[in-house]
């Protein structure tokens, strides 16, 4: 029990109000003390007795203040009306503080000293009491509500940034869920031709459907991924493009094995290869090769997809994919990534995707 009670004692601990209170109210009293001492020859026990009594006098004025703006939830006051609406309170505490402060000194002289002095006269004499109340007033209560006001402000900020977190999430859950759809829907046409013309081969490519699909879901939480997460993917998504376009599509990869754990927005390779399939493969009876590189410069991460085609033709129809990748890293990366497609020669189309490699991890 004994242990419990030192415990608790020990864990005791002072509220910052309190403790400004304490040593605001206490420095300031150390001159009046010295005063008292000095000059009005108070003695030692009566000037230790004066100093209580005048932090006691500060702090219980201060305080009866601090309840009654609690209790009417006015601790935080518009800066610009913050002096219109102070100004009263000033000077009726400034008023307070000096009947108090004349009443102690003159228990003090009249009481224990014994000298004949009128009580109203002395509870009104307020030069320099009056102005110390006012000055003192002032200064602590512009000090408590400049404090609650940077308080709040400080709240405001970290509530807006919450919630253009969420937002930004929001959005991109948003374009997720409309980039999965949008994938499936291609990968069942690939499929869809493969039933009749070759059922064991469709019956593998549903495999590889299915595999990327529980990955996809898998990794429906989380905005960015491996790169070798995502080649991953990838590279069943070309196993199963290759079913249906057999010879017509090579796929050529160049890596930097260095960069294999930096995280990249989910399935952007992935898009940039659907694209190539769709614009630069399909048309061409003949196919083609598509060239994915992936390299660094000295501060980003170079994504390359190189496929046959012409820029106009894609441009007719760029598709929901390339849009909602340019979205996700405007908000992802906030501006500091770039996406650019352009037409490398005649017969050939690059696709770009510039990241930064010091990227904040909370993005």
């Amino acid at each position: 029990m004994e242990d419990n009670r030192k415990a608790n004692k020990s864990n005791i601990t002072i509220s910052l109000y309190w403790k400004c209170q304490l040593i605001g109210w206490g420095l300031v009293s150390v001159y009046w003390a010295y005063i008292v001492y000095t000059r009005d020859n108070y003695g030692v026990f009566y000037t230790l007795l004066s100093y209580v009594v005048d932090v006691s006098i500060g702090i219980f004025l201060t305080h009866i203040y601090r309840t009654f703006i609690l209790k009417s939830n006015k601790s935080v006051i518009e800066f610009k009306k913050l002096l219109l609406k102070i100004v009263p309170s000033i000077i009726i505490l400034a008023i307070f503080f000096m009947f108090l402060a004349n009443l102690k000194w003159y228990y003090y002289w009249a009481v224990l000293e014994g000298k004949e002095l009128d009580l109203l006269t002395q509870l009104f004499y307020w030069d320099p009491v009056l102005i110390t109340g006012i000055r003192l007033m002032s200064i602590w209560l512009l000090a408590y509500h400049l404090y609650h006001y940077y308080i709040n402000q400080i709240a405001i900020t970290k509530a807006n940034t919450q919630l253009s977190i969420i937002a930004k999430q929001a959005q991109l859950d948003n374009l997720s869920a409309q980039l999965n759809p949008h994938f499936l829907f291609n990968s069942l046409n690939s499929i869809k031709s493969l039933v009749i013309e070759n059922p064991s081969i469709a019956r593998r490519a549903i495999d590889l459907l299915s595999d990327l699909l529980r990955s996809s879901l898998y990794e429906k939480d989380k905005n960015l991924i491996t790169i070798k997460e995502e080649l991953s993917l990838v590279k069943d998504y070309i196993e199963l493009e290759k079913m249906r376009f057999e010879e017509r599509l090579q796929l050529k990869i160049r890596v930097d094995k260095t960069l294999n754990n930096f995280k990249i927005p989910t399935l952007s390779i992935q898009l940039l290869l659907e694209n190539a399939i769709k614009h630069g493969i399909d048309p061409k009876v003949e196919g083609g090769i598509v060239n994915l590189t992936i390299v660094s410069d000295k501060n980003n991460i170079i994504i390359t997809v190189q496929n046959p085609g012409r820029l106009s033709n894609t441009k007719k129809s760029p598709g929901l994919g390339l849009k909602n990748l340019q979205e996700r890293l405007a908000i992802q990366y906030k501006g500091k990534a770039t996406f650019s497609l352009t037409q490398i020669d005649k017969e050939s189309v690059s696709a770009i995707i510039t990241l930064p490699i010091k990227v904040d991890e909370n993005i």
